[in-house]
């Protein structure tokens, strides 16, 4: 077995660290106007998640596929994002308005504070991978993203418990090497975070889907992905709710003419 095979797995697992590494640089630079962080995630997931599938890229060049997936989001990844923004605000606000209250109500809003930001990170930690993955209305994609957070739980556990780890390793354990910790952060922990996530996230998935969607497939409407191009394969999709994983083979949503055609074969 050669070593530097280009297929072997050292080569690339090096050429994974490379696109990573590219990504987050891609990542870091792109978020200094603040306002486009959003579609800065969004690029970010969609060319970490392809990495975890291990789906072809354009031209096999990763600037590319950021580049691409930053510009297709821009304009509801940005809402998503402004969104988010107003949910921050309004949690500063409360802890401040509850930091200064004194006695047992103080305690008490202050629990309820802490209810509210872990509500809020459910959410936060699904609502740019969605927007990466599926197709979908701001409204849709927000509610989305806290029912999958609350339908695969344990992987939101995870992924918590592994954001914290990160974070606690960086900069609370030893608090003289912030420094260090700081530039792997802006030369590739950002895009390295958002890959150890994404295979959490391929089983979160599981939940939307009986497979691996494709990305960009999945359309949504009301509060339901589905994906037109697996319908016409004949495939299942399953609602949001996890309930009927026949939903779309049902003649009264494709019709009794297409419902009948699939009988015969």
């Amino acid at each position: 077995m050669r070593i530097f095979d280009p297929d072997g797995p050292l080569m690339t697992a090096m050429g994974k660290f490379a696109d990573i590494v590219l990504c987050n640089l891609m990542f870091v630079l792109f978020c200094l106007p603040v306002f486009t962080i959003g579609a800065s995630l969004t690029a970010l997931y969609t060319c970490m998640l392809h990495l975890v599938y291990e789906e072809d890229r354009n031209d096999g060049l990763i600037f590319r596929d950021f580049w691409f997936a930053f510009r297709r989001n821009f304009k509801q990844a940005t809402r998503l994002w402004l969104v988010c923004l107003g949910a921050l605000a309004f949690l500063g606000a409360y802890y401040w308005v509850v930091r200064s209250l004194a006695g047992g109500y103080g305690r008490v809003y202050l629990i309820t504070f802490y209810l509210l930001a872990l509500l809020f990170l459910f959410g936060f930690l699904y609502i740019f991978p969605l927007q990466a993955r599926f197709e979908n209305s701001v409204r849709n994609t927000l509610r989305n993203a806290w029912l999958l957070s609350v339908a695969a739980l344990p992987w939101t556990v995870l992924t918590i418990a592994l954001i914290a780890f990160a974070v606690y390793i960086s900069f609370i354990m030893n608090p003289g090497a912030s420094a260090v910790f700081t530039y792997l952060w802006a030369a590739c922990g950002f895009a390295l975070m958002a890959y150890l996530q994404g295979f959490f996230l391929r089983q979160a998935f599981r939940k939307l889907s009986p497979e691996l969607m494709r990305p960009k497939t999945a359309r949504a409407e009301g509060s339901v992905f589905t994906d037109e191009e697996h319908r016409d394969q004949d495939l299942l999709v399953q609602e949001s709710s996890y309930s009927n994983p026949n939903w779309n083979r049902r003649e009264d949503i494709v019709g009794p003419e297409r419902a009948q055609k699939r009988r015969r074969r």
